[in-house]
């Protein structure tokens, strides 16, 4: 941002986003004047409304005298005016107490308790990327057979965790014949990434039928559909409900829009995605997501690891008028516990 406000007009802008943040209402320079503490006249703190109106960082709504913070006036405060400040007690109790609880399972069950406390502790809307699949490793492959032509596909995935799939197939299997191509699959394909893994199965299938190799090529499109079906939602969210509670973003066509891009995640996921190779927590207000839908709301985004990479993003989606001195450390917290669980 190119101007740098004078030490007076910056107090008196802080004073003003953090009043509304807490009530939700424009903030006159009576009410200024009151909470200032600065010893400055009513005539003063106008002039310097005025100018801070002038500048873009403070607007007045036609219905009241008084100011409410512009997006730029956001983004000063964010980069300039806010304080570090470490989570609150209470909240991170919380968050260790329920991480706790879901130590032992699934990375899946560990993104939602994620989404569900960034949720419920952010009073917004919580959502959490699944981690990327490049960083799941294949380390062994089962079939068993089951009734009506399916198949179990077991697969063990990183250190310990396994997935269970059901694969509908085109006519019966026997146990010795599954066995048969798990082997040949566990052989070639162990310790592999599973995006790696996607794509080597495909040559190998059409290898196979160059060579004619029956077992291979049955292994490999079995093992394709398995990971097909093993597909996913690419992220989760909880909480979207908790927007009705701000008067802001009461517009239902407004909110439609946003649960409407919950449900596709195209849009999400892009911004999201731009975010795994920042640092550290990462702030958009209003239009600088670059998605309409985001235009009158605020997302705050911090990846997690695994390993030591980025396996994926979490965040707090809600008005632009958040208390970001609470929700950034939230977001960092959660960040922080989630890698630790998955690692």
């Amino acid at each position: 941002m190119s101007e740098v406000l004078n030490s007076r007009a910056e107090e008196l802008l802080k004073l003003l986003i953090q009043r509304y943040i807490q009530d939700g209402l424009p903030v006159g320079s009576r009410t200024l004047s009151r909470a200032a503490g600065l010893g400055l006249s009513a005539a003063t703190i106008r002039n310097v409304m005025a100018d801070l109106d002038d500048l873009g960082f403070v607007a007045s709504p036609h219905t009241s005298a008084g100011r409410i913070p512009t997006q730029r006036g956001y983004r000063y405060f964010v980069d300039s005016l806010l304080s570090p400040e470490p989570l609150d007690d209470g909240s991170r109790a919380e968050l260790e107490a329920e991480f706790g609880r879901s130590r032992n399972g699934s990375p899946q069950d560990l993104v939602q308790t994620a989404s569900s406390l960034l949720s419920q502790l952010s009073r917004m809307a919580g959502v959490v990327t699944l981690p990327r699949r490049n960083l799941a490793v294949l380390r062994r492959i089962e079939f068993l057979p089951l009734s009506d032509q399916r198949v179990l596909a077991i697969l063990v995935v990183n250190q310990h965790e396994v997935q269970n799939r059901v694969l509908q197939m085109d006519r019966a299997y026997g146990a010795d014949e599954l066995a048969q191509y798990a082997n040949a699959l566990n052989e070639r394909f162990a310790g592999r990434n599973l995006v790696d893994l996607r794509r080597a199965l495909l040559d190998e299938a059409v290898d196979a039928q160059n060579e004619v190799n029956h077992v291979l090529r049955e292994a490999a499109q079995m093992a394709g559909q398995c990971f097909e079906a093993a597909d996913h939602k690419d992220f989760v969210h909880a909480g979207g409900a908790n927007l009705f509670g701000f008067q802001e973003l009461a517009d239902v066509q407004r909110l439609r829009g946003l649960f409407d891009a919950l449900d596709r995640k195209r849009d999400l996921l892009t911004l999201f995605d731009q975010c795994l190779g920042a640092d550290g927590v990462q702030v958009f207000i209003g239009d600088e997501s670059g998605y309409r839908v985001l235009d009158e709301m605020a997302v705050v985004t911090s990846p997690y690891y695994v390993e030591g990479q980025v396996a994926g993003m979490l965040g707090v989606i809600g008005p632009t008028r958040m208390a970001y001195q609470r929700i950034i450390p939230l977001v960092r917290e959660t960040a922080r516990i989630l890698s630790r669980g998955l690692d």
